[in-house]
């Protein structure tokens, strides 16, 4: 980082002193962990249709879940129609209660990375846009990613940037009682050592990871995973995984369990199936096992 994005960081409210950087999320007892299914998992049948008009919808995606018995929904943003109104977001939030379902979270494909200007503005809008749809469909936390380096640029050039952006939406988040959860997405974002780089600079009660099991591809995927468990707001599930230098093989779930269990983390487990078998068949055989292991 040069001597001007340290200075422009150091004068940002979200950035934590050492003294009071984030800490694993404290946690009183045993971890609670409920089961939640992503909407992404149905992405194709989700983008059958061209516009708004299509077989399958959100709607028909919670009848589905429930049809499962899980304990929630995770409603991807991808898969919202092109005008979100707030008596769609109501409708369709006592539509999953009135099936039984919390809804988990949401997500939004940000890029905090880009440099100041107009684009970057429309990412900072885009994650609070969500921030109010979230509060209104009940929803506690937010999926978000940092991005990639830009051409040309530094990663720490990047990481500020993220820095940056992170310091404008996290009062808004606040302010709306959400909470905003980082991926381990790639980019600055790809190794357990580059996420913590982020999240231990940041110092606010309604921020954290989300811990996605299928985005690591070092020699040891669970050991990161397990570093950055403690730091988890929520957790989804893949059941995949692919180690450097190995194909891609399944996940041992049991682990990935076991790791969230060590951390003490409580929270929703959400499916979000990626695997090339038809998820109509291939899902609820995976939900089965998963419930078998949160017991």
């Amino acid at each position: 980082m040069t001597r001007r994005d340290l200075l422009r960081a150091m004068t940002l409210p979200v950035l934590a002193s050492t003294a009071h950087a984030i800490e694993p999320i404290a946690r009183k007892h045993a971890g609670h962990l409920k089961l939640s299914l992503a909407a992404y998992s149905f992405r194709d049948a989700l983008q059958a249709e061209k516009g708004d008009k299509r077989d399958f919808d959100l709607f028909d995606f919670v009848d589905l879940a429930a049809s499962y018995s899980v304990d929630a929904v995770e409603l991807t943003s991808y898969y919202f129609p092109t005008e979100i109104s707030p008596d769609y977001l109501n409708k369709l939030q006592q539509y999953a209660f009135r099936q039984g379902l919390d809804v988990s979270g949401t997500s939004v494909g940000n890029n905090f990375c880009v440099a100041p200007g107009p684009e970057r503005d429309r990412q900072i809008e885009l994650v609070k846009t969500w921030i109010d749809r979230a509060a209104i469909l009940h929803a506690p936390v937010i999926r978000i990613f940092a991005g990639s380096v830009p051409k040309g640029e530094t990663e720490a050039a990047a990481v500020a940037r993220t820095l940056e952006c992170l310091a404008i939406v996290l009062p808004y988040a606040e302010k709306h009682g959400i909470s905003l959860a980082l991926e381990n997405h790639g980019g600055i974002t790809a190794t357990a050592r580059q996420l913590l780089t982020l999240v231990k600079a940041v110092d606010s009660p309604n921020f954290g990871v989300n811990l996605d099991t299928g985005n690591f591809h070092s020699a040891d995927p669970y050991a990161e995973l397990a570093a950055i468990a403690p730091y988890a707001l929520n957790v989804q599930v893949k059941t995949e995984i692919a180690p450097k230098g190995k194909t891609k093989g399944p996940a041992d779930l049991s682990k990935i369990v076991a790791i969230l269990r060590e951390a003490r983390y409580s929270g929703h487990v959400v499916l979000e199936y990626e695997a090339k078998e038809d998820p109509f068949k291939a899902v609820p055989h995976h939900l089965k096992t998963l419930r078998s292991l949160l017991g």
